[in-house]
Formats: C-alpha cells, structure tokens, sequence
C-alpha cells in the first residue's frame, strides 16, 4: 500500500504504523467470511513448526559486534595502527589513514558450559551463554540507518515493503481473537530512523501491520470507550456501521480499506477488556519483577516492555517486536563506553531475565528470541573513542524456538570488518527464522502488482546448521 499514491485520509491513517485500522487480526477474516485478496492466507504452518511465537528484541542504532559478542585479539594486538591495507578498500565516511583500529572497550571472556566468547558489557546474559546461538556473520547492504532498518525489517532496502511481523501475521495468523497478531512497543524514549514503516504492512492487507502498545492504562490510543456510552450501546453502534459497511462492501470488487476497518472495529471492541488486563502487572510476583530489574531505574522501562512481551506471547500474540533506542540509540560514533555502558545497563539483565522465565514457564523451546540491531560497528575509531556504521560484518543472537544454544556460528575476518566464513545475509535470516515458524519462504507469497513478492524477494536461504 505504500507503494501506491495516498488517495484518502481513510488510507493515510491505515498505512500509518501503530494506526488504528491496524488491530485488526487475520484469522478474523475467516470467522466472519472474509479471505484475503491473494488468497495466499493460510492458518497452517507448511511443515512442523519448531517456533510458534517471536520475540524480536530490536537494539536500534547498530549495537558493536566486537565489543559484545566477536572478540577479535588482533584488535588488541594492532590497536592505534591503520587498518592494514590487506584487507581492501572499504567505504567509511573518512579516509582509513584517519581513522585508527580501536581495540574492544571491556574485555571478553569464555561462559558458561560452552564457553563462547561474551564481553563484559553484558554480565547477565553471559550467564545464558548456553542458551544462545550468536551469529558473527550476518550481514547488510547499506551503511545508513534508514534503509538497514527497513532491510533488516522488511528484507528491502526500499521503504514500503511488509515488515517480518505482518509476513508472520499473513502467514499463521494470531492464537487469540482478542489480541492482535503482531504487536510493537518502541522505546518511549523518541523516534526511530525510517519511522513506523519499519513494523507495516506494506503492500498487505492493512490488517497485519503492527499495532503500537504501551505500558500503562492506556496501552493502545484511542481504544477506551468514552464513558458516557455504555457497553450495550456501544455493541449497537458497531452492529449498525458494521452492516452499512458490509452492503458498501458487497456492492464493490475488494476493498482492503473498507475491510481493515470493519474488522479493526470489532477487535478493538474485545480488546477493551483484554488490553487492561494484558498491561496490568501487579499480578506478577516479586520474584518476577526482581528477575526483570523492574526494582532497579536503570532497567524498569525496558524490563516492563520484555515482562509485557512474555506476557503477550503466553496469550497467543504471534510476533511481538520490542525497541531499545531513541532517535540514536546505539549509534555510538563519539564513545563506544559511554554509549554501550548505558544500554547494555538499561537491556542486560531484562534479556537475560526474559529467557530465564521464558525456560522457567516451559516457553522457551517454541518461543525464538531475536536480539539485534540493524548492522554492526566498524573496526577503526572514531573520533577517537567511537565507531563508525558496519553493515558487512555483524553479530545477531537468536535463542530458543528450535535454535541449537551455546554455539556461535560464522565468522567476521580477523578485525571483525567483514563477514568471511559463512556468511548470512539478511535474505538468509529472515528465510531462517520463517523456517523455525515452519513456513517456506519461497511459498510464502502475496501477489502484488503482476508478480508473487515474499519477504526474501529473490534470494534466502536457510541455515540449517543452527537448527535443533
């Protein structure tokens, strides 16, 4: 939908992320009669899934793979020096002469059973190194934030394209008829660089884009009911526009607004009582709350928005995308310390807390956890003690959901620069985790303007040696 001219306000505020024709959820086309366009909907895996949910943990900004997870002693070793000229030209915003190797910020050390390799930066996830599959040899194809974002999202550079989570929506739908599919929570903190277009639908139904929730009483904009309508007037109302909706509709060809709305009318009417509830953790126990640092400032805003997330998977959401970095985020170009200090303070212990009650619970093992950012950090400094954007070479850690733990696979070259051994293109991961949910990505199809597009446009493919 993004691809085409906005015609309307109607259509505006639909293909605006976090909108509220957004909350609509897919398997509610078949209760009420409903089948997508394409007729590509499919309730069904197409094989035996080893993941039934995602939690996608996005570090916004580009998190330094080998200041967190790829330890590169040569960095240490030829700290100070210019980047050897073996290893090529490479494109950075200044000349490589300039710009120094900085050696890794905190030092790294073997954990757990399988003694991968993990830094300082991240004292509480360390201690699940054994549940983690980290990925060192992921890798992009652009070097500003905007498009990585999209691509890391959506599998394009382009803006416009369906994110993962509406793939996902499309492809099984949600558990629960009073929830949405697929939900985002972005840090409260500020904006992201490329905008809600990140978690849309695109050219899909309106239906499967994602839909913002928040902590407190008001998680979703808009969804309370005025208080001087009761909730059997209410029903009438909706009763009312619902059938006028339905002639219009009936007397037209498809009309992916029209129904967007009518079903966004209805789930927004039965999540007024399941949203509070949802949001509402006082329920939990003091134990839980410790487990997500929601006792300590530094780690109660993101500990909130992981304990949320578990505790929307365990009611059936099907993609739950959780943001950690404002506007900047992990773009740490002036001082690696000092910016990664803060986040990983902010994101180590609700990560690490969110697996441990994910295992606990019994939910890990078709639950896959996804950490990452839209690509990694460069080798050399800048500005002394920062780093530059790295899309060629970066770390993402996967946990869960039928992924082999305590493994690392790949491998950047020996500065951590570029991805040398087993590379994974953004293609390659995003056909792997569908591969998890038991969906192939190759089938997984919408027809959109004389072709059948899918999430890993015409590449992918998935990386069988990491999974269980």
């Amino acid at each position: 939908m993004f691809g085409a001219a906005v015609s309307s306000r109607r259509e505006f505020l639909l293909t605006s992320g976090g909108g509220f024709g957004a909350i609509a959820a897919s398997t509610m086309f078949h209760e009420d009669g409903f089948a997508a366009s394409s007729g590509a909907f499919e309730t069904q895996p197409h094989f035996p899934a080893r993941a039934r949910r995602i939690i996608f943990l996005f570090m916004h900004g580009g998190p330094s793979h080998m200041d967190l997870f790829d330890p590169k002693p040569n960095l240490i070793k030829y700290a100070g020096q210019p980047l050897p000229e073996s290893f090529g030209t490479v494109m950075t915003r200044r000349k490589v002469g300039e710009n120094p190797l900085l050696a890794p910020v905190r030092p790294f050390r073997p954990r757990g059973d399988s003694g991968i390799e993990i830094s300082d930066f991240l004292p509480h996830l360390s201690q699940c190194a054994d549940e983690l599959c980290v990925l060192k040899s992921c890798h992009g194809d652009s070097v500003n934030h905007p498009q990585s974002v999209y691509q890391m999202n959506t599998g394009s550079l382009l803006m416009g394209k369906p994110s993962l989570g509406s793939w996902v929506a499309y492809g099984l739908g949600t558990e629960n008829q009073n929830m949405p599919a697929f939900v985002v929570m972005p840090d409260p903190g500020g904006g992201l660089k490329g905008g809600p277009p990140a978690w849309g639908s695109g050219f899909l139904p309106a239906q499967y884009q994602g839909t913002t929730v928040r902590p407190g009483a008001n998680p979703i904009l808009h969804l309370n009911r005025p208080e001087a309508i009761s909730e059997q007037r209410q029903r009438r109302i909706l009763d009312f526009i619902r059938e006028q909706n339905r002639t219009h509709l009936e007397q037209r060809s498809w009309d992916d607004q029209l129904s967007a709305r009518i079903e966004a009318y209805e789930l927004a009417f039965r999540m007024q009582s399941a949203a509070p509830e949802l949001v509402d953790i006082h329920g939990e126990t003091e134990a839980t709350h410790q487990l997500y640092g929601l006792n300590d400032p530094h780690t109660r805003e993101f500990g909130t928005r992981c304990l949320l997330a578990r505790r929307m998977i365990e009611r059936g959401v099907r993609f739950v995308q959780v943001y950690s970095g404002d506007t900047n985020g992990w773009d740490a170009h002036k001082d690696v310390d000092q910016n990664h200090s803060h986040y990983c303070q902010a994101t180590d212990k609700p990560v690490a807390g969110l697996l441990r009650d994910l295992r606990q619970r019994g939910l890990l093992d078709d639950t896959l956890v996804i950490w990452g950012g839209e690509f990694g950090r460069m080798p050399m400094s800048e500005q002394g003690t920062g780093r530059d954007h790295n899309p060629w070479g970066y770390s993402v850690v996967l946990a869960g959901g039928g992924v082999r733990g305590g493994m690392t696979y790949g491998n950047t070259d020996d500065v951590g620069l570029r991805a040398v051994e087993d590379p994974v293109h953004v293609n390659d991961l995003h056909a792997t985790i569908l591969h998890l949910l038991g969906l192939d990505h190759e089938r997984l199809t919408y027809f959109h303007n004389g072709r059948d597009e899918r999430l890993t446009q015409v590449a992918g493919n998935v990386v069988h040696d990491i999974v269980r």
